[in-house]
């Protein structure tokens, strides 16, 4: 087909549009079914949704364990409605496993905080924990105020994968927000990726990852990929980095599964 029958062809096309809306009323495109479910939203913004899971309410740890020693109570600590990393137990996860999801935490730099580059209030969130250690995708926590260390490894990065569009970063002491959208990979019966993990991630209400398509689970050394790396529903990870500055907060942590 030449350039002048292709043009031909669309307008062909337009016409024939035209033609079967001009047929049309308005009440052949309006939709009634199927009705979308009723959630009420928190009374202010941040708050949880009717239908969400609430991981964290300042009150307890019922909903994690130990990510290295699973079935053991989380030994994190709890107190005035704030959870505090344990710098000397280890990492934290959900007893649950998601696939996709909505998140919202909320998390702060201590105010005394030292140190510089990656030893400045270092954790992560792992939005997909594999295992034992840090195994799984990490969306990084740490002080990015006015504190320089490589970019795809600030607040707001997917660790060692995508630098974050903005740096919309608070001061220490001030609480911080993660809004996230996770969409787990899928995988082949051979164990290869069919659809990557995707993830959209609001920083204190600021895009920051934009539906991105990571290139697999985090490596702190050596590029990502899914080889390996088949799984299915995954916990939520919390990581406890162990570096000598003061430990980071976290409050009002919630899931709604999608």
């Amino acid at each position: 087909m030449n350039k002048k029958q292709s043009l031909l062809l669309a307008a062909i096309l337009a016409a024939s549009t035209l033609a079967a809306n001009a047929q049309m009323r308005h009440e052949d495109t309006e939709v009634y079914e199927p009705v979308p479910n009723v959630v009420t939203p928190g009374k202010t913004t941040g708050d949880a949704p009717s239908d969400a899971i609430v991981l964290f309410d300042g009150k307890n740890l019922d909903q994690w364990t130990m990510t290295d020693h699973r079935g053991d109570p989380a030994n994190w600590f709890v107190a005035d409605g704030i959870l505090t990393v344990n710098k000397r137990s280890g990492n934290i996860e959900t007893k649950k496993s998601f696939s996709n999801y909505q998140l919202h935490l909320e998390w702060r730099i201590p105010s005394n905080i030292t140190g510089s580059d990656q030893a400045r209030g270092n954790s992560g969130v792992f939005l997909a924990s594999l295992g034992k250690g840090d195994a799984g995708y990490e969306l990084q926590v740490l002080d990015s105020y006015k504190n320089k260390t490589y970019v795809n490894g600030q607040a707001g990065s997917i660790y060692k994968q995508f630098i974050p569009l903005v740096n919309p970063a608070r001061p220490p002491g001030e609480w911080q927000t993660y809004d996230v959208i996770w969409t787990a990979p899928t995988f082949n019966d051979d164990g290869t990726v069919k659809t990557p993990a995707r993830v959209t991630v609001l920083f204190n209400g600021v895009l920051v990852q934009n539906d991105v398509s990571l290139l697999g689970p985090t490596q702190f050394v050596g590029k990502a990929s899914y080889q390996n790396a088949k799984h299915g529903p995954a916990p939520i990870k919390l990581q406890a980095h162990g570096d000598r500055s003061e430990p980071i907060s976290y409050r009002n942590i919630w899931v709604r599964e999608l």
